[in-house]
């Protein structure tokens, strides 16, 4: 009989659950250009109408840590060659923004820089990422384009939205230190449809098509919306799982109260809340004001009611 794996000890548990409580509601104010690259649809518009939050152990999340703590030793190597890199915006003191469709897309670049070997008059930007052994050895025999979609895609947006014409790409094998270098050259045409698809996730009144309608395909069992979009499971409540809101230039408007939300109101929600009808697993067969009822799977009669006393009051 094999032997059973110890027990995590008392201050091992602490540290993971330090963590745990530091990650947040696992929800993002914006669609990333990090994940623009996702290869669907749907994924993306779970993810911008938070339908469910990102929880990750504290073990993961020590883990994603450890890629940031990599970004400042990948400065100094650039730098010990010469060039000159900036981490930070020097007009706000804050790192390189980019923003698109009314500040409901965008992403934060790991830094910009001249002066490097490959090209030392261009301006290039900085993509800094880690990697395990097996992910750097199909990066390192596919390069990025192909290994790493994503994140070329995000390297394309952030040139396409500063004007840059070079991206640096720099990975490291988190088991053997090792470096892979990749340079490269904007392409406005690939940048313009990730923004058009961009503008099509945020903006869709129904989520996408699937990619897959079997829940056992690959990039399905994997996603973190797996059991809201092939098991029916619960959206959270949150202001953008809600039929009431937009997304608008600037922010997301209730039409409901007539308003526009704060970011902590979305997350809140109100007692008005009532469910995206696409998030329901049922058919609309009665509606108004403050409520719809569905038809459920089984047969059974299901009301998202809003016409409670508190809510009579919002």
């Amino acid at each position: 009989m094999a032997d059973l794996p110890a027990a995590p000890t008392p201050t091992l548990t602490a540290i993971y659950a330090d963590y745990e409580a530091r990650q947040g509601d696992g929800f993002r104010d914006h669609l990333g250009a990090s994940i623009i690259g996702k290869s669907c649809a749907r994924a993306l518009w779970y993810d911008f109408r938070w339908v469910t939050p990102a929880r990750h152990s504290g073990r993961l999340q020590r883990l994603f840590e450890t890629g940031q703590l990599e970004e400042d030793r990948l400065v100094r190597n650039l730098r010990s060659t010469g060039a000159t890199v900036l981490e930070v915006d020097p007009d706000t003191g804050r790192q390189f923004r980019v923003e698109a469709h009314g500040g409901h897309f965008g992403g934060s670049l790991d830094g910009v820089a001249l002066g490097l070997l490959e090209a030392p008059k261009t301006w290039h930007v900085l993509e800094f990422k880690t990697h395990s052994a097996k992910s750097f050895a199909d990066l390192t025999a596919k390069r990025v384009a192909l290994s790493k979609p994503q994140h070329a895609a995000q390297m394309q947006v952030y040139m396409h939205l500063t004007g840059i014409t070079r991206a640096f790409y720099v990975a490291v094998c988190k088991n053997t230190d090792a470096l892979h270098i990749e340079r490269i050259e904007a392409d406005g045409e690939i940048a313009e449809r990730l923004l058009e698809k961009a503008g099509r996730v945020i903006f869709a009144q129904h989520p996408p098509a699937r990619i897959s309608e079997d829940p056992a395909w690959f990039e399905c069992r994997f996603c973190d919306h797996h059991a809201a979009c092939h098991e029916g499971g619960g959206a959270a409540v949150t202001c953008r799982s809600c039929l009431h809101a937009t997304p608008v230039d600037g922010g997301w408007h209730c039409a409901r109260h007539d308003r526009m939300l704060a970011p902590s109101e979305q997350r809140a929600a109100c007692n008005r809340h009532l469910f995206i009808p696409d998030l329901v697993p049922g058919e609309v067969i009665d509606a108004g004001d403050d409520f719809v009822t569905y038809r459920m799977a089984d047969g059974s009669p299901w009301v998202n009611d809003a016409r409670t006393p508190e809510a009579a009051s919002c």
